[in-house]
């Protein structure tokens, strides 16, 4: 007699596994982000402290969260090449369940983000709309290395940017606000285009026309490093033009570190790239605080 073994996969996830699927680390920058808005605006913090609670969980561990889920579901053919102990490929999270954590996380991003007034609430179907426009087929965005980082961008530096400073002053902001949301959203491209690196062998075998797959490795780092640097420079013009010159220094010296760090990656962008993603941008999202503060002190010029 012979006794087989059958492994079944659990009918529910994990709590431990849907955390991994929804990738904490990549919460913060749209976090970040959303506090610059809020430091930005000018507007009193302790007295609409809610405001900023809310706006920063709604911006990270939800909207961000939701769209890690979305990608991953979408992504899990990639990802059995690429990362196959991801959740979804090692079938830690079984069934379909990436997919109704993503789809049940954006019905609830919209819930809240209602909660932050119209322009919060505009702004969050905004954010959960691009972020299953770019991992869902037949749009599928990150299928482009210009259209996929520059819309990841957008939502990770500009977006939030915008709406931490539209829901506190419940009004469009500013143009400095929306010209430095914008400038720090166009330079977050070549950030991510740097975490493109990691995936080059899956995104050549299913076709994914990133950056580094279509123009080659050490052509998409020279392009990230410009794509970086040329907003930063003219934020710092701006900065100066304000008379904002202790914040326009500051920044000049990060992009000067960031510049020694990008020496660095191009001698190997594939093996340099992770090392510049915890060393110059660090010193890029510190240059946005900077940014933030001194435009806080334009409004009340």
């Amino acid at each position: 007699m012979s006794v087989t073994n059958i492994k079944h996969s659990p009918m529910l996830p994990r709590p431990s596994v849907a955390l991994e699927l929804l990738k904490p680390i990549t919460w913060f920058p749209p976090m970040w982000a959303y506090a610059c808005g809020v430091i930005s605006s000018g507007v009193p913090i302790y007295e609409n402290l809610p405001l900023l609670i809310l706006g920063v969980i709604l911006a990270g561990p939800i909207v961000c969260g939701m769209s890690q889920a979305a990608n991953d579901w979408c992504d899990r053919h990639v990802d059995a090449i690429n990362e196959p102990n991801r959740p979804i490929p090692s079938g830690r999270m079984p069934g379909r369940w990436g997919l109704w954590i993503a789809l049940g996380m954006s019905a609830f991003a919209v819930y809240v983000g209602w909660w932050l007034g119209l322009w919060g609430f505009y702004a969050t179907i905004f954010a959960v709309a691009a972020a299953w426009a770019y991992s869902c087929e037949p749009i599928r965005l990150k299928r482009s290395g210009w259209w996929g980082p520059g819309l990841v961008g957008l939502c990770y530096e500009g977006v939030p940017w915008f709406t931490g400073a539209a829901v506190m002053l419940q009004d469009l902001p500013r143009f400095e606000i929306l010209l430095a949301a914008l400038l720090y959203a166009i330079g977050a491209h070549g950030i991510m285009t740097l975490n493109d690196f990691k995936a080059i062998e899956g995104d050549t075998k299913l076709g994914i026309q990133s950056l580094p797959v279509s123009l080659g490795p050490r052509k998409a780092a020279l392009v990230a490093c410009a794509v970086m640097a040329i907003p930063q420079i003219i934020m710092i013009k701006c900065l100066f033009s304000w008379g904002l010159v202790i914040s326009g220094i500051c920044i000049t010296l990060l992009l000067i570190g960031q510049m020694a760090a990008m020496a660095k990656l191009l001698k190997d962008p594939e093996k340099f790239a992770p090392w510049y993603n915890a060393t110059g941008v660090l010193m890029y999202v510190s240059g946005m605080m900077v940014c933030a503060v001194g435009l806080r002190h334009l409004t009340s010029i």
